[in-house]
């Protein structure tokens, strides 16, 4: 005789089998479970044909309330017998859990304050459910009122990667994305001009606070005798590097002095903890959020005060490129900030051109890639987005070449003392392209492998030297301090950080720098479909690559590239006008036209 039973939120048959239960399932499968996985509902005969009769359940609520009863007294009183089917009944209404409770084997009546709350509760549903729709409804149109707010801000959220999923995009029929609730947001006029991108990759958008301690009193060489010159982009905010050249028998005397930020910054302290929890500077066209305190840079910034600390590098250089002696001491230096453009007006520069020149010549006969693809420096100032073309200016060389060598200098001297130190390599190109023009260089840096920082050193083939390390921007990059870190350990005789300590640091910052890179390449191009939108934009394109009928477009002007349909055959470098005819910001896609 089968028993009627629960397993798994539905009906069953149960006969018993020894020590268990075997079950004849409502879809006629069958299970063996232990008596304890069950609720017996009664003891037969039962079938699963179960048609559940009309009962009195208000009567019953208002003659128990507030009792507990067993589901057998629950059914005789509801249907006036205890049969499977009212037991079945009994269950059903116990388990809705309006004015009955199921509580193990057995059945919690109401009270009516709980059955009035439970209503009020089921009301208030009712109308959040309602005012959902509506909100759905309105969403739909592209409109939304003051009291949609909540709803759009779970959206917000995930457009800054701040949740994962949004009841309001799933409800609205589309992906659960931040693209697709960015894009929800431009529509209804609630985003305008929003970057989202550094938010979504969880970074800082504010400066530390930490306190700045005092420099510390230790002897410094003094070259505040000799020029120095710091140059970079008109703009820049950091200076942490300043060069000053001349010739001397066989060669050169080159020095490059390196704000001491390691001087502030030892390791552990609270600003190295910070710095290497945000890894780098974050250059974003709305403006920088650094790594490290503003006042450290007001500080340290080389010309930013009428004498500057320093970490000299003082290289001898042969005629022929090549590294013969490298120092490096601790400095006061007085600085002169100049532009690129200005920089080509300074007769005092022209021992650091004859220098640079020689070291460039040394490392493209050692292999070493010249690409040069155009570059543009966006700028959101005063609400209006600048796109600025970045001259190739021979200055930019200089300092280049000089940093490089410093670089090469530091690597060398850590090589030669044993000390740990991060490493920058890259191992050699897929391949070399021939070629000329920009389609060539276009090709070549695809061919590119990833420069990566280890704890051991390695060639970078890119740059064509047999070792190197990044040391000139340690206000930027957190690696550059930690190369600093080591060099005055090792000058001042103290322990440097273990290879361990080094290989930690360096997994750090590079985890981070991922994120940051990707934050400004993002926000970059954020902000120049922005300025494409809201200007417009009929320019020149060069024709760098050919996919079938597609020929992907360099536009100069903008350091974007486009996909366009060819409409009749161009060889490679071939100038062509292209238009502007719309964008996906969510997307960071632009469409754009041959003219």
């Amino acid at each position: 005789m089968a028993a009627l039973v629960i397993y798994k939120g539905r009906p069953a048959l149960a006969e018993e089998r020894g020590d268990k239960l075997e079950l004849i399932l409502p879809d006629g499968g069958r299970a063996k479970v232990r008596s304890k996985d069950v609720l017996f509902l009664h003891p037969g005969p039962a079938s699963l044909d179960l048609k559940v009769p009309q009962g009195e359940a208000e009567a019953a609520w208002e003659l128990l309330e507030g009792e507990r009863v067993s589901l057998r007294e629950l059914a005789e009183l509801l249907y006036g017998a205890f049969t499977p089917e009212a037991a079945y009944g009994a269950f059903l209404l116990a388990q809705a859990g309006e004015r009955f409770v199921l509580e193990g084997d057995g059945v919690r009546v109401r009270t009516r304050e709980e059955v009035l709350a439970l209503e009020e509760a089921k009301k208030r549903k009712e109308e959040r459910e309602r005012a959902f729709q509506e909100a759905l409804e309105r969403l739909r149109a592209g409109r939304f009122l003051p009291e949609d707010r909540p709803l759009l801000a779970e959206v917000e959220a995930l457009a800054l990667g701040e949740r994962r999923e949004s009841r309001v995009l799933k409800a609205l029929g589309q992906p659960e994305t931040p693209e697709a609730a960015h894009g929800l947001l431009l529509r209804l006029g609630l985003w305008l001009r929003e970057n989202p991108h550094p938010r979504r990759l969880g970074l800082p958008l504010t400066p530390p606070e930490l306190p700045v301690p005092p420099l510390p009193q230790e002897d410094r060489v003094d070259l505040t005798h000799l020029p120095a010159y710091a140059i970079d982009d008109e703009g820049s905010q950091d200076p942490d590097d300043a060069l000053f050249a001349e010739e001397v028998d066989g060669g050169f005397r080159l020095l490059v002095h390196v704000a001491d930020v390691a001087a502030l910054v030892p390791p552990g302290s609270p600003l190295d903890e910070e710095a290497m929890r945000r890894g780098a500077n974050l250059y974003l066209p709305e403006g920088t959020v650094p790594m490290l305190p503003p006042g450290v840079t007001q500080a340290l910034g080389l010309g930013l005060g009428e004498v500057s600390p320093a970490l000299t590098f003082e290289l001898w250089v042969s005629e022929a490129g090549e590294l013969l002696e490298e120092r490096l001491y601790p400095s006061w230096v007085r600085v002169k900030r100049l532009t690129y453009k200005e920089a080509l007006e300074v007769p005092e520069l022209s021992p650091l051109k004859a220098v640079a020149q020689a070291f460039y010549r040394k490392r493209l006969a050692q292999g070493a890639l010249d690409i040069q693809l155009p570059e543009v420096k966006v700028r959101v100032e005063e609400g209006k987005v600048r796109l600025t073309p970045l001259p190739p200016y021979e200055s930019r060389l200089w300092v280049r070449e000089a940093m490089l060598l410093a670089g090469y200098a530091a690597a060398h001297l850590a090589l030669r003392e044993g000390l740990p130190f991060p490493f920058a390599t890259q191992e050699a190109p897929s391949r070399r392209v021939e070629g000329e023009g920009m389609a060539a260089m276009w090709e070549q840096r695809k061919a590119l492998r990833r420069a990566q920082l280890r704890a051991v050193p390695a060639p970078h083939k890119g740059l064509g030297l047999p070792v190197y390390a990044q040391v000139t921007s340690p206000l930027r990059r957190y690696l550059d301090l930690v190369a600093h870190q080591q060099l005055r350990a090792w000058l001042k005789g103290e322990k440097p950080l273990s290879q361990e300590a080094l290989l930690e640091r360096v997994g750090a910052a590079e985890a981070v720098a991922d994120g940051v890179r990707e934050a400004e390449r993002k926000s970059k191009l954020h902000w120049t479909l922005l300025y494409l939108k809201e200007e417009g934009y009929e320019g020149p394109g060069v024709l760098v690559e050919k996919r079938g009928g597609q020929g992907v477009f360099l536009l100069p002007e903008l350091a974007l590239t486009a996909q366009v349909a060819l409409s009749q055959p161009l060889p490679l470098n071939a100038e062509v006008r292209l238009r502007f005819l719309e964008a996906d910001l969510p997307n960071l896609e632009a469409r754009f036209a041959l003219v």
